[in-house]
């Protein structure tokens, strides 16, 4: 049955309701549940949008129009969706409920599959058509392969340590779709199916935008699901860190010398284990005597502090029996509670327990943001530990541990809305993952814990672009890999500088890594039995290299105005800092093909070096627009390939001119 209430359509069949609704220009909300009723989560469309719509029906079909777009859903059940007269999503239906679809089948596979899982929800496959073999998508995230278009590709929705699972999507056919469902899942994105899925929901929940072009898609998401905040000044310049300064005196030695070389550094990291036992958010006062008089001289220095909060609670800390008694830790199924056993065992804090939240932020307010700490790195769970379930239910991870909704953007919310309730500077919340709507609570999202090699450094140009595509535009990359790399290698040497090189152009400029060798323990209380890498400041790779880093961190400083210019258009569009060629120039076929160039803001064309001795590379430049080389200023005009010089001391860039 096919009806309408004020600007909703409905349909019903068997013990299936779908509704679609105008949810901002040129978009729809769609809706489906065996439930008696719709529930309420917003998820992540959490704007209020201003909604309009014509509802047609009749007994063949029910249409619905909300500018360009148009949903049409038929006798049988299934949904079209169109940019103005062209089809760009048909559900893949094969059954016989319509014997007079041309697509009508015996095989009996519906477009939208609801299969009762024993606890009583529903594990949920949507099924489009694959219209055109020459489609392109993008977005949904980060990923750890080298794929920019995703066309061809299994997802898993989930998230891990280095991967995001942000399930927004654009097609080149001039759509854009959000599986606003967090729920621990699946996309395949086939030649002949797309098909997501949710292994434990109540409903489908589906946003679809239509629109000319990546930037009039991207517009309207951040529209729907909230932009990026203002990134601070002091966040738009060079970062110090490293696994991990262990003393008040190592990092300060550290900043000091920045200090002396005339070289700025925006911020300096204070990582993990600089407290005394997991649970307790404070410095250990045996390695960290004195917090304040710390922050004071590096704010003298112009350099602003961040710190690591994790989500694990020992047994040993002062907060356990109180955190256990109140409810705040999660819970297992069965046996000895704990979630993580690294450096003891632990438990996390239930972030779905607000009153858990308040409990964190009110520890942290006390033991940190006394000290003028403006920004915070909320880190979550190791990999094996990471993929939860989004939902409000119950998951088992194939271990007696049963994991509830351990949601990074519920701590990103969390810290966030403390901070700015306090009426103070808005949060960069510096992640290892995040999901749709984490942007507007100041997700800044790095690429996790990746290996130290050209390969791992080439799937992160996927990645981050890809990130852009599905709405974070606040994205950044361990600079020169996380795992293994000794500063003393010359073969790591160089992988060192071509990732610093293209960490001047990324939305924000992080050295990080755990290098080699390990640095003995230096302790045997608190944070001290947490051994620490090797040296990793620019000045530990050798003269040659220093220098190198020393003019590229001079580069990024005169970037500044053009960074806090892109960083604006974020905050206000929520268009990416990092962009694909095809998002400048959508209209320039060759554009599409091209996955290792991409754009810092919109006049700066960067083309990363990607392999190990590499000193020259093609470059493809945009028709529409004539081109600088920044090395040797010479001109070029658009729509062809050069082959220009990359020394050592140089990546590739071309200005719009």
């Amino acid at each position: 049955m096919i009806n309408r209430e004020g600007n909703r359509l409905f349909y019903s069949y068997d013990s299936e309701t779908v509704m679609i609704e105008p949810w901002g220009d040129d978009a729809f909300r769609i809706r489906a549940t065996k439930c008696p009723s719709f529930p309420e989560e917003a998820w992540a469309l959490t704007e209020k949008l201003s909604c309009s719509g014509e509802v047609t029906v009749c007994p063949e079909e029910g249409m619905i129009q909300n500018g360009r777009a148009k949903a049409v859903i038929s006798k049988a059940g299934k949904i079209r969706i169109y940019r103005d007269d062209t089809l760009v999503i048909e559900e893949y239906w094969r059954n016989r409920r319509d014997v007079l679809d041309p697509k009508c089948s015996a095989i009996e596979v519906e477009g939208r599959e609801f299969c009762p899982n024993v606890a009583g929800d529903y594990h949920l496959t949507f099924r489009m058509e694959s219209l055109d073999e020459n489609e392109k998508i993008y977005g949904m995230g980060q990923y750890q392969q080298r794929y920019l278009n995703l066309k061809g590709t299994d997802l898993e929705l989930a998230q891990r340590n280095s991967q995001a699972s942000v399930p927004f999507m654009i097609s080149s056919l001039g759509y854009g779709l959000l599986w606003n469902n967090p729920a621990v899942g699946r996309v395949v994105f086939g030649k002949n199916i797309t098909s997501f899925e949710a292994f434990s929901t109540k409903l489908l929940d589906l946003w679809i935008v239509v629109g000319d072009n990546p930037a009039e898609l991207l517009t309207s998401y951040a529209s729907a699901t909230g932009t990026v905040p203002m990134m601070p000044e002091y966040g738009m310049g060079f970062w110090q860190c490293k696994l991990r300064y262990q003393t008040q005196d190592e990092l300060l030695t550290v900043a000091r010398k920045y200090k002396e070389l005339g070289i700025p550094l925006d911020v300096i990291v204070v990582d993990f284990f600089h407290w005394p036992t997991q649970g307790e958010w404070k410095f250990d006062p045996v390695y960290w005597p004195d917090p304040k008089a710390m922050i004071k001289e590096l704010k003298e220095m112009g350099t602003e502090l961040m710190v690591s909060v994790w989500p694990t609670v020992s047994r040993e800390s002062e907060n356990f029996d109180e955190m256990l008694e109140k409810g705040y830790l999660i819970r297992t199924e069965r046996g000895f509670r704990t979630g993580l056993n690294f450096e003891g065992a632990t438990i996390h804090i239930d972030t779905t327990n607000p009153d858990a939240r308040k409990y964190l932020w009110d520890k942290i307010k006390k033991n940190y943001y006394e000290y003028g700490i403006r920004l915070f790195w909320l880190d979550e769970a190791e990999p094996e530990y990471t993929a939860y379930d989004f939902d409000n239910y119950r998951y088992h991870m194939g271990t007696d541990l049963e994991i509830g909704n351990i949601y990074p953007l519920e701590y990103a919310k969390a810290f966030y809305e403390g901070m700015t309730s306090e009426g103070q500077e808005k949060t960069v919340n510096l992640l290892r993952c995040a999901w749709a709507g984490s942007q507007k609570y100041g997700a800044l999202v790095w690429s996790g814990d990746i290996a130290s090699s050209f390969d791992s450094m080439r799937n992160q140009l996927s990645a981050g672009l890809n990130m852009g595509l599905a709405g974070i535009p606040w994205w950044t990359t361990d600079i020169g890999g996380f795992h293994g790399g000794n500063p003393e290698d010359p073969e790591f040497r160089e992988l060192f500088v071509r990732w610093f090189e293209w960490g001047c152009y990324c939305p924000v400029m992080r050295l990080h890594g755990d290098r080699e060798p390990r640095q003995p323990q230096f302790g045997t209380t608190g944070g001290a039995t947490c051994r620490s890498g090797a040296a990793n400041e620019i000045w530990s790779y050798g003269d040659e290299v220093f220098e190198i880093c020393r003019k590229y961190i001079d580069i990024r400083e005169k970037l500044r105005p053009y960074t806090e210019k892109i960083m604006e258009e974020a905050h206000a569009k929520g268009t990416p800092i990092m962009r694909t060629l095809f998002y400048m120039f959508p209209n320039d076929p060759n554009c599409w093909e091209i996955d290792d160039e991409y754009f810092y803001g919109p006049d700066i064309l960067v083309a990363p070096i990607l392999e190990a001795g590499m000193r020259e590379r093609k470059v493809y430049l945009p028709e529409g627009a004539d081109w600088i080389y920044e090395l040797d200023g010479k001109k070029y005009s658009g729509g062809q390939d050069v082959t220009v010089s990359a020394p050592l001391d140089c990546i590739p860039t071309f200005r719009r001119v």
